[in-house]
């Protein structure tokens, strides 16, 4: 019998039916007829796909959703959500450039700042989000973009996006803001103003805690492009498996985003009864420092995130996470789960206890990432962290 070659892929089957669910598609590598129609592809004439590292559909699939709840087109989905920041800072900066970060920003994107770029050229400076004039004072003549988040990793400032917006909008620096936190069903930021916004959607959005992933998007095409090639040549690409997890995630967004917020309002409330807490940070609290500006910009919405400080440093610290037993504690936020993180010893680990109590981070302080289950049994597992606190 003659030999014959086996088909290199198999195509997609047709048929009266169609998948409710999004496929995994994890091929690599995709066949094309001809040099011609590569290059028809490259030159963006037709849409298809080359080589995994460059695009796939289950990564377009998920950029095409979270640009919907963005509002927004052209989104990128990357390894990561520090790998998203990095598409920002090191796709679109060089050297000369000058960057301004929001001083509370996530304690990587600080670290990235304070030593990655200056090491590249790019000069770095940070400034108070929550006041306009900080930033101004810190705009040089070579910035190019200013850096923030609508509500800060892990003090739960409000910035003054409004008004940052309107700044760098008169200086011609571009604005980007970072939404994990509040996500899209608290604010989209492109409508104040923001030029480029990014997620960590390994959090909120993909909620499970199972994939690792960020997305970044521009309102100009050019810059969109720009980021899109950064991340093409150095490798931040996003699993397939992972975008599929993701995209299945999204579809209880909106209930998880509900459920959490309430039950993170009712948490704030409690904690800040108890006797050994000394602060408790949530936007929506009348107490809160930007009390004004969370309701104006947030309309009413908190998100899921709560800060709190306890009174007795670490030994007290210690006491709690292991007195909340039914509480992960984990550096983690965004899961089905309550998860607990004590910043001093996981995100901002990297700064110096001086430079953690310039913006409030002491050794009592807590993040709390409020999930799905029941308030009442969640209030309690707080009650015994606290009673453990306060007997050390």
């Amino acid at each position: 019998m003659k030999p014959t070659l086996q088909r290199p892929f198999v195509p997609l089957i047709e048929g009266a039916s169609r998948p409710v669910v999004s496929p995994i598609m994890p091929s690599v590598v995709y066949a094309s007829d001809s040099p011609d129609a590569l290059d028809a592809q490259y030159e963006g004439w037709v849409q298809g796909h080359t080589y995994a590292r460059e695009g796939h559909p289950n990564a377009d699939l998920l950029a095409a959703r979270i640009d919907a709840l963005e509002g927004m087109e052209n989104g990128l989905v990357v390894g990561s959500g520090m790998a998203a920041v990095t598409a920002v800072l090191m796709g679109l900066c060089k050297a000369g450039d000058h960057v301004v970060g929001g001083n509370q920003l996530y304690g990587r994107s600080l670290r990235l700042m304070a030593e990655d770029l200056p090491r590249l050229g790019i000069e770095t400076s940070l400034a108070d989000p929550c006041d306009v004039d900080s930033i101004e004072a810190a705009l040089r003549p070579e910035t190019s973009m200013v850096l923030i988040e609508v509500v800060s990793n892990p003090t739960l400032r409000v910035a003054d996006l409004d008004g940052i917006a309107a700044l760098c909008k008169a200086r011609g620096v571009l604005l980007v803001v970072d939404n994990t936190f509040t996500t899209p069903a608290a604010i989209r930021p492109e409508e104040h103003g923001a030029d480029i916004v990014l997620h960590s959607v390994t959090k909120l959005l993909a909620g499970h805690s199972d994939v690792t992933l960020g997305w970044v998007a521009a309102k100009d095409p050019d810059l969109a492009a720009r980021m899109r090639v950064f991340a093409v040549t150095t490798g931040l690409t996003a699993s397939p498996f992972d975008c599929w997890l993701a995209e299945r995630g999204l579809a209880t967004f909106a209930l998880r985003f509900d459920r959490t917020q309430q039950t993170a309002q009712r948490l704030s409330a409690h904690l800040a009864s108890q006797p050994g807490v000394k602060r408790v940070l949530y936007p929506t609290r009348a107490d809160h420092p930007d009390a004004a500006r969370a309701q104006g910009l947030l309309k009413g919405q908190g998100c899921n995130m709560v800060s709190f400080e306890i009174e007795g440093g670490r030994a007290a610290a210690n006491a709690f996470a292991k007195g909340a037993s039914g509480i992960a504690f984990a550096p983690t936020l965004g899961d089905v789960g309550t998860t607990l993180s004590h910043p001093a010893s996981s995100s901002h680990r990297a700064l110096t206890p001086e430079g953690r109590a310039e913006i409030g981070i002491t050794e009592g302080f807590f993040r709390v990432s409020v999930g799905l289950e029941e308030p009442e049994a969640l209030l309690a597992c707080f009650d015994d962290g606290l009673a453990a606190a306060r007997a050390v």
